[in-house]
């Protein structure tokens, strides 16, 4: 029996002409039923330009939250929580917001009039609302905009795609044709002598639309309108059910773009979904076909797998160098309104505002970014400015978090698979202590196997602990230090072993190196003396209540062992260094530690 009796191994044979290193054998997956994309639509092959374009500036973002996400949602928003995404949208920056389908809901027709009557949209944001070519429909949707002060842009929709036509509309393409004209009259009848209002056309699964039909029904509706520069018609072309990869949507927009009536009448849009979860890519690279204009959701709510996440395409931007012209500036209160309005959490992994993004658990990872981190200081130093304002090229990290408004305490997470690096980087984060390379590899042994024995993450104050129970810990084991006198003769000091004074002059040396020679003299015997390999100077903390933190390296019978002392001052905390020392080198407590 199988560890997964539901599932169904592949058994097939290995294809004929596969390669020796690729075992892979068919499937029983019944594939056969689905065809691919080029069997659906024709898609136009021409001498492709997009490939050699680059992005250079942003589109126009235009947020459907409140509309295509809102009626994705198991509980669509209520009247608080649009307003509330909507007060987000216009703080962001957005310019232009589709807010809600009028005709459909009582909910919708109030928040279009809530913006009628109140000022909650700003002079320069355009309002978009949403439509299908039906005439009671429009004129509903009319009555809701009547009042706004703000540009308007009724948004008038229908499906254009065979399946649709035959199955769902049972339309052929002239009398499709002419249902969409006759919405499209009806809008100019209702809404053309309106100077504040344009229009947007949406033919429907355009990505599945026969290109040459697409194209009539769009050059039919900007004629109908009368697109001109001064009254531009947007036409958007949505990939409303996504079934191919992002090179055919490219092409299919490319095509629009250069076939196009009215061309520079007209703002070309598109709106993705994620069903193939490439929605990203297919607006980057329709943007390069000539697209001016997105729609999509923050974070990428909407029906199915999603709308087009606009936020994620924006800061994709940034990461090239390019304004996003969106502010991100504190991106986790952007996600808690999102989430709010939404009722559905951002996935920890999602791109830019996920909780686990800035996040690196593997060693090799914590390795290169710490060391990017600490190249960064210095270059920012060298360069007398800002750290904020110089260039930005940390390993792992596409942006800086702090861009964001994001701190830097989780870009470093420790668990079973951190090294040495992660766990340097929490304790000189979290309490300022910086551990020299082999302290960093002895203690690392030490973490992991903590992690190993509980299988938990562990966090700056658990290394902390750790350090502290590895490195500064230890009982008396019969020795202590009772005092001491410098002066420029020497250094005398006073012991207790075992009870018992103990009291050594040591001539032309400091505290540091009397206190090693009187330990190995009265505590550990001539034949034992404490050999002090490398001593390094740090602090925990910052400021002026920061500790000194001695860490020492000394030998033992078994190899270079590890101890630390701390206190106020640098003298105490390595005098309490040696001490530790002796009393481990006394008790015979050397831990072995691999890692």
């Amino acid at each position: 029996m199988t560890a997964f009796p539901t599932l169904s191994t592949p058994a097939g044979p290995v294809p004929a002409d596969a390669p020796p290193w690729n075992r892979q054998r068919a499937s029983q997956m019944p594939s056969h039923r689905y065809r691919d994309v080029h069997s659906r639509v024709d898609v136009p092959v021409e001498e492709r330009r997009w490939p050699s374009q680059r992005l250079t500036a942003a589109p126009l973002w235009v947020p459907v939250d409140l509309r295509d996400g809102n009626q994705a949602l198991a509980e669509p928003m209520d009247p608080a929580r649009k307003r509330r995404f909507f007060e987000l949208m216009v703080a962001m920056g957005y310019k232009e917001i589709e807010v809600g389908y009028p005709s459909a809901s009582q909910t919708d027709y109030d928040f279009v009039r809530l913006i009628a009557d109140t000022d909650i949209a700003p002079d320069d944001v355009t309002i978009v609302v949403f439509t299908p070519a039906r005439d009671d429909l429009i004129s509903r949707t009319v009555e809701s905009i009547r009042g706004i002060r703000n540009p308007v842009v009724i948004h008038m929709y229908t499906a254009t795609a065979p399946i649709w036509r035959d199955l769902v509309l049972g339309r052929d393409r002239p009398a499709l044709t002419e249902l969409i004209l006759a919405g499209g009259r009806d809008v100019l009848r209702a809404a053309g002598d309106l100077p504040n209002v344009r229009f947007e056309f949406s033919p429907e699964v355009f990505n599945q639309t026969e290109p040459e039909y697409a194209l009539e029904i769009c050059d039919a509706m900007t004629s109908l309108w009368d697109a001109s520069p001064d009254r531009p018609v947007i036409v958007n072309l949505p990939a409303t059910v996504e079934i191919a990869t992002p090179n055919v949507y490219a092409d299919q927009i490319e095509y629009m773009h250069r076939n196009l009536a009215r061309r520079r009448a007209v703002i070309l849009s598109v709106h993705p979904h994620n069903d193939r979860g490439t929605g990203v890519a297919c607006a980057e690279l329709a943007v390069l076909a000539g697209a001016q204009r997105v729609e999509g959701c923050i974070f990428g709510n909407g029906e199915r797998t999603g709308n087009v996440d606009i936020a994620t395409l924006a800061l994709n931007l940034h990461a090239q160098g390019i304004d996003p012209m969106i502010d991100f500036s504190d991106i986790d209160e952007i996600r808690r309104t999102v989430e709010h309005a939404n009722r559905i959490d951002v996935h920890p992994r999602h791109p830019y505002v996920g909780d686990l993004v800035h996040t690196a658990f593997s060693g090799t990872h914590q390795d290169a970014i710490r060391k990017g981190f600490a190249e960064h200081r210095v270059r920012a130093t060298a360069e007398g400015r800002a750290e904020a304002d110089i260039a930005w090229q940390v390993p792992y990290l596409p942006i800086d978090p702090a861009d964001i408004g994001r701190s830097y305490d989780a870009v470093i997470r420790v668990n079973s698979q951190s090294g040495k690096g992660g766990i340097a980087h929490l304790l000189e984060s979290g309490y300022g202590v910086e551990l020299p390379r082999r302290l960093q590899i002895d203690f690392a042994g030490r973490v992991q196997r903590h992690t190993d024995a509980t299988g938990d993450e562990v966090s700056s104050s658990d290394v902390w602990q750790l350090f502290h129970d590895a490195y500064l810990i230890e009982a008396d084991a019969g020795v202590e230090l009772r005092g001491y006198a410098a002066s420029e003769s020497g250094t005398r000091v006073e012991l207790r072993i075992d009870g018992e004074p103990r009291i050594a002059d040591h001539r032309g040396v400091g505290p540091v190196e009397a206190l090693a020679s009187a330990l190995s003299a009265h505590a550990l015997g001539e034949d034992a003396p404490i050999e002090i390999l490398s001593l390094h100077q740090t602090s925990v903390g910052t400021g002026n209540h920061s500790d000194a933190l001695t860490l020492l390296e000394y030998r033992t019978p078994d190899g270079p062992r590890w101890v630390a002392g701390r206190d106020a001052s640098v003298l105490g905390a390595s005098l309490g260094a040696v001490l530790t020392a002796a009393r481990r080198l006394r008790t015979g407590r050397v831990t072995v530690v691999t890692g």
